[in-house]
């Protein structure tokens, strides 16, 4: 039975003394599993998505993967708050407020106008 492309990189980073990188790792899968490189360039994508999700990989930054079980919690760790706080500082949310006052504020249609919209409305009905 030929093993899945997880399992190779799993081979793959668990021979290796440290991280690996992604194109590297990448290389490797895609040649033991036999994949041209059309069908390689269809499941890159999948394959990336796969090892993210998969519980025993873990990335370490500039695209390095690694096992999970040989790295610590501190190290892989990413604390959520620093993430969103990074994401507050980059965005102008008073632009963004503002524009969302603007549709909160708007006038309502005075009674006549109100009127004109249901008798719009019933013309319409009729009509179909």
């Amino acid at each position: 039975m030929a093993k899945s492309l997880l399992d190779l990189a799993y081979d793959y980073i668990s021979r290796s003394k440290d991280a690996v990188a992604f194109k590297d790792l990448w290389a490797y899968v895609s040649q033991e599993s036999g994949l041209d490189e059309a069908t390689a360039a269809k499941k890159i994508s999948p394959f990336y998505t796969n090892l993210k999700m998969d519980g025993r990989f873990v990335t370490l930054g500039d695209n390095t993967w690694d096992l999970r079980s040989r790295n610590t919690f501190d190290k892989t760790h990413i604390d959520m708050k620093d993430v969103y706080s990074e994401i507050d500082s980059d965005t102008d949310h008073d632009v963004e407020e503002d524009d969302d006052e603007d549709l909160f504020n708007e006038q309502e249609p005075s009674e006549e106008e109100s009127e004109e919209d249901e008798e719009k409305k019933e013309d319409e009905t009729e009509g179909l």
